[in-house]
């Protein structure tokens, strides 16, 4: 038995963002804690947020998301959240601030530590209905965050885990795509490889849940099509359009769950130096789990070659390094900056990933070990 749950209100079109002030009305936030990025300020896309918060509403700003979101910045925008006296959080940029907003509202209205949340320590059951409500307004199109019901977080001890309840879905979701136009090239590849992987592993994965897989493969068609374009012309209205459309539905998927990408790239995205963008560990971690679940997907990879409009014996994981190259991003893991002896205090953790359980076909730490050295190059 499945049960399937999608449970959040979206506001998705051009302009969306000026709906601000009514949804924070329905939800009663008067003292909003904003919370993204230098960068996501520093290009004016905070400001075009904030012309549309109530007037006079007395918003605080925590604009110091790291790239990878960690308990440390949670605690320190969780102090400013007390201070001020909010009641409610607006997570602004991609998926790391919203994210870390998911990350203050759980620990701004749940006793204990954060580590006790997560979901491979058995936490979903302990978030309850209690959560600080938190709108979602995104200006990447990849993680999917805003309808997302988990977050994932560096914890202080170096893991990089992740907690999820339909709690944690946040209570409204503002998806305006015009807020994507200034993306860099190399982030809308990544941000956009982000949502393919989400699609594409979703629906390969080995729960039940045929709405979720629905929805994987509308957006897995979307961004085959427009990914390309996006790239190259990130003002073209059309493909940022159809890209936030593909993120949206990768995260709205994946309520069903992920798969080894995910459990190679959420211990990856745990190393501080070099910093890993996860939506390019995705892209390059794609192919070698590709080749390793083909004997477990049945005819799923039939599907995508025709939702694709490939010849039926074309080799996938081949197609999908190719349109990775096309796109710029990088070929493996060592042009990424890595080495071998980077890999294997990786292992334990992709092993007890969350994701790890819902991979079309088991993996034990020497298949880990063998898809880390593969992507490796």
């Amino acid at each position: 038995m499945a049960t399937i749950t999608y449970l959040t209100k979206i506001q998705f079109d051009f302009g969306a963002v000026q709906l601000l002030a009514g949804e924070m009305a329905e939800l009663g936030m008067t003292r909003p804690l904003l919370v993204t990025d230098k960068g996501v300020r520093t290009v004016g896309l905070l400001d075009k947020v904030m012309e549309h918060l109530p007037k006079q509403c007395p918003a605080e700003i925590f604009d110091a998301t790291p790239e990878n979101p960690t308990e440390a910045a949670m605690t320190v925008a969780l102090a400013q959240y007390r201070e001020a006296g909010c009641d409610g959080l607006i997570g602004v940029g991609g998926g790391s601030s919203m994210d870390l907003a998911k990350a203050i509202a759980l620990m701004a209205t749940h006793p204990g530590e954060l580590s006790e949340y997560m979901s491979i320590m058995g936490g979903a059951p302990k978030i309850t209905v209690a959560m600080a409500p938190v709108i979602a307004i995104p200006t990447t199109a990849g993680t999917g965050s805003e309808v997302g019901r988990g977050a994932i977080i560096i914890l202080d001890d170096g893991r990089k885990l992740g907690f999820g309840s339909p709690h944690v879905i946040p209570k409204v979701a503002i998806c305006d795509p015009e807020l994507t136009f200034s993306m860099p090239k190399m982030l809308t590849a990544g941000t956009g490889m982000d949502a393919f992987a989400h699609c594409f592993e979703t629906f390969c994965g080995s729960a039940i849940n045929p709405p979720a897989d629905a929805i994987a493969t509308d957006g897995l068609g979307r961004a085959i099509r427009f990914i390309e374009q996006a790239v190259a012309d990130g003002s073209d209205p059309e493909a940022r359009w159809q890209m936030m459309t593909a993120s949206m539905e990768g995260a709205m998927a994946f309520q069903k769950g992920l798969g080894a990408v995910h459990g190679m790239s959420h211990p990856l995205g745990s190393i501080q130096d070099p910093i890993l963008h996860h939506g390019t560990l995705n892209a390059v971690c794609l192919p070698a789990v590709i080749r390793y679940n083909a004997d477990a997907v049945g005819d799923k990879y039939g599907w995508v070659k025709q939702i694709w409009g490939l010849p039926a014996n074309v080799d996938l994981a081949d197609e999908v390094a190719a349109l990775n190259a096309r796109l710029g991003l990088p070929a493996d893991l060592r042009e990424m900056g890595l080495d071998e002896a980077m890999i294997e205090p990786l292992i334990p953790h992709a092993v007890a990933d969350h994701t790890t359980a819902t991979n079309p076909k088991p993996l034990t730490a020497d298949d880990y070990r063998a898809l880390f050295m593969e992507t490796l190059g």
